[in-house]
């Protein structure tokens, strides 16, 4: 079997003297040219802590790579912070981010004939770009997370990104001091690493890691540990491993590996966005997997991790009782993975999990299925007259299980930001954001800063918040995203009018306002639909490819 069966495409061609010379001008010698090209894609830039290391770390794993088996090439792609363009109109370009970044790694693995690639990801887009780009290019692959952020302090407490956005909304309530406040800001991220929380990064690691697209420990390492310093070597290995076995994400991403990453993140308590990524991840994989199977899964499965948002813990503590492996071993002896799928390892993750020792449950960070925060997962899928075609919440049960109050209605994230600093936000209030979705947002903007606000308000078990954008995987609280129709199409909740009533029910999995077929008619004579808020660049295109959110807002 040839190694190089891309790359030699334009090494070995006589009719490719150009391609030749060019390789040579980088110095690349006359064996290189007979060795499997492995391309390193590097989501890393400055300009955010979860990616600045990720350069330094592309490189480390390049020298790593035996030179007399491969030729390592390093480049760059795209990534945009969420947490930096969180409450912004640059939060309109985070998830379309995550279809240009699998777009520029098929582009340039394809355009440069590689043979294999590695991909080196931090935040939260960086993760299902590269994995979509991988299934699409499927040539032996590997998913490398830069790891999570280490935890902040101040006065005794641990901090993250979080706590920064409840700090905001703890200030504008007179409830915190600015001097306090402005500790908080300085201390919540002490340098390199993804939000530390069981927010989107960690959520999309550990669903990776599930998949068998990373290697183990690779989820939950911390970015700045020993433990991620010591996987340069065995990713150097493995990649040569999987070019000499042909082990392509298509062995590995099957409908079975998808129930473990999904049932994984049920016991986590994941990012409502894992919905939207692994959707995407399903289509581009061509595995039938909707968001029913999300509720499906969550109904069967308890939610049983005691990590923020919702609790106490962070990803770092995780690691120091024996990161996901620990979680999936467990799994593994309850019966609540499928055991036999194959991984980056080059073997199952039941061998992988063979000799992972067993949680101790003498800690407070997951709990035994005897005891869990929950008896059913977090994630539920809600249909209504509001979502005819689907929306998600996530309910842990802190919250309660069903919510009734009056719509306050908002057209834009913004103006409802104003509301809460403007304490115009009473308690029974069910929030209603709109034309925030994927085409009307456009690209369906998160909804962290008026969820952190409402909780450092301490209206967290008051209110309720409804959009037809989304929520971050920091967000807790009684919401409801993703809501399709969105307001732009026409969908109901454009029609909602300030004190409409409305009930979201996490038993029932329903969401309706208590209007009569004859109003909702009558409210759909007067609606008019906007216009395009963009007329030209990225989120132009995007708001005329983007599908819905219940099909994963995918582009393809």
């Amino acid at each position: 079997m040839s190694l190089n069966k891309y790359s030699k495409v334009i090494t070995k061609k006589g009719s490719q003297p150009a391609a030749q010379a060019m390789l040579h001008a980088i110095g690349l010698k006359g064996n290189d040219f007979n060795k499997p090209f492995i391309g390193i894609a590097s989501t890393g830039y400055e300009g955010n802590p979860c990616n600045m290391h990720l350069n330094d770390l592309s490189l480390q794993i390049k020298n790593k790579i035996n030179r007399d088996l491969a030729v390592p090439l390093i480049f760059n792609t795209i990534g945009i912070s969420d947490g930096i363009s969180m409450g912004t109109d640059g939060m309109k370009y985070s998830l379309p981010s995550r279809d240009i970044i699998a777009d520029s790694i098929e582009s340039v693995v394809n355009g440069m004939s590689y043979d294999s690639l590695i991909s080196v990801v931090g935040c939260d887009k960086n993760m299902p770009g590269a994995l979509m780009a991988m299934i699409r290019l499927d040539r032996p692959s590997i998913l490398v997370y830069g790891g999570t952020i280490s935890a902040g302090c101040y006065k005794g407490k641990k901090l993250d990104v979080v706590s920064a956005f409840e700090a905001w909304g703890e200030r504008v309530s007179g409830k915190l001091s600015d001097i306090d406040y402005d500790n908080i800001i300085s201390k919540a991220c002490p340098g390199p690493g993804a939000c530390g929380g069981m927010y989107t990064a960690n959520t999309m690691s550990s669903a990776i890691e599930a998949m068998g697209m990373s290697l183990p420990y690779n989820s939950s390492n911390p970015a700045t540990s020993k433990s991620k310093i010591d996987e340069k070597s065995i990713i150097a290995t493995s990649i040569i491993n999987l070019i000499n076995k042909d082990i392509k994400p298509s062995d590995i991403i099957t409908r079975k590996s998808i129930e473990n990453a999904v049932r994984l993140i049920t016991i986590l308590g994941g990012s409502t966005n894992a919905v939207l990524h692994i959707l995407a991840i399903c289509k581009t994989a061509n595995i039938n997997f909707t968001i029913d199977d999300f509720q499906k899964i969550s109904d069967e499965t308890p939610f049983l991790a005691n990590l923020k948002p919702s609790g106490k813990y962070l990803m770092e503590d995780l690691h120091n009782i024996g990161g996901v492996p620990a979680v999936l071993k467990f799994m593994m002896d309850n019966h609540m993975i499928h055991d036999d799928c194959l991984t980056v390892t080059g073997k199952s993750i039941g061998e992988n999990l063979k000799n992972i020792k067993p949680l101790n449950f003498d800690q407070d960070i997951i709990r035994p299925l005897s005891n869990p925060i929950k008896s059913s997962g977090h994630i539920r899928i809600l249909y209504g007259n509001i979502a005819s075609e689907g929306s998600v919440a996530k309910i842990t049960g802190k919250e309660g299980l069903i919510f009734k109050g009056k719509a306050n209605v908002f057209n834009s994230e913004n103006d409802a930001n104003n509301a809460i600093k403007n304490n115009k936000i009473s308690k029974g209030d069910v929030i209603v954001i709109r034309y925030e979705g994927p085409r009307g947002g456009p690209g369906m903007p998160e909804m962290l800063k008026p969820t952190s606000a409402i909780m450092g308000a301490g209206l967290g078990n008051d209110v309720a918040l409804i959009t037809d954008g989304r929520f971050s995987g920091g967000t807790h609280g009684f919401v409801v995203g993703h809501i399709s129709p969105e307001a732009y199409e026409g969908g109901l909740i454009s029609l909602i009018e300030n004190d409409d009533e409305i009930i979201i029910d996490a038993e029932k999995n329903e969401i309706n306002v208590l209007i009569s077929d004859k109003e909702i008619n009558k409210r759909k004579k007067s609606w008019i639909k906007p216009e395009l808020k963009f007329k030209s660049g990225i989120l132009y295109k995007y708001s005329k490819l983007v599908s819905n959110a219940s099909n994963g807002c995918v582009t393809d």
